[in-house]
């Protein structure tokens, strides 16, 4: 067995284990978790009825949620646990009713107990709605069992 399929085959067992878990993406924004690879993720979310702001657009605070799942599963798929030590999104088009978001999540760096990941969030027209870039710093432990 190689080295990279290992690697892969434990992003998976990392996203599995932590989606399983996670009541926030899953349960009460509706997310799903499509892909959790060694540095990447992705997710999808349809905007419902209970995501519109004032303005009947997707709130911001939604599409950073998304944002921030997918930056999750992507500094976590290398099984040692991380969190988030800063975030910033760029709101770049609205998301609109019924709109189907997809957020990919791209490892840019990991140097130490720090990395600093990229999410772009597509709508079902490949329309970026927002660019979200955080910084992971790692914790002790493991999400599974190696």
């Amino acid at each position: 067995m190689s080295i990279a399929v290992t690697l892969e085959e434990t992003a998976t067992r990392v996203g599995h284990a932590m989606f399983a878990v996670d009541v926030a993406s899953k349960d009460t924004m509706g997310m799903e978790l499509l892909l959790c690879a060694p540095g990447h993720a992705r997710m999808r979310m349809q905007v419902h009825d209970h995501h519109l702001n004032g303005h009947g657009i997707c709130h911001g605070g939604f599409i950073f949620t998304l944002a921030d799942s997918t930056f999750a599963f992507a500094c976590n798929s290398h099984n040692k646990n991380a969190v988030a030590a800063a975030a910033s999104i760029e709101f770049l088009k609205p998301a609109q009713l019924g709109d189907e978001l997809t957020c990919i999540g791209v490892e840019q760096v990991l140097i130490g107990r720090h990395g600093v990941y990229d999410m772009t969030v597509r709508n079902q027209h490949e329309e970026v709605i927002a660019l979200f870039r955080g910084k992971s710093a790692q914790i002790p432990g493991t999400v599974v069992d190696p």
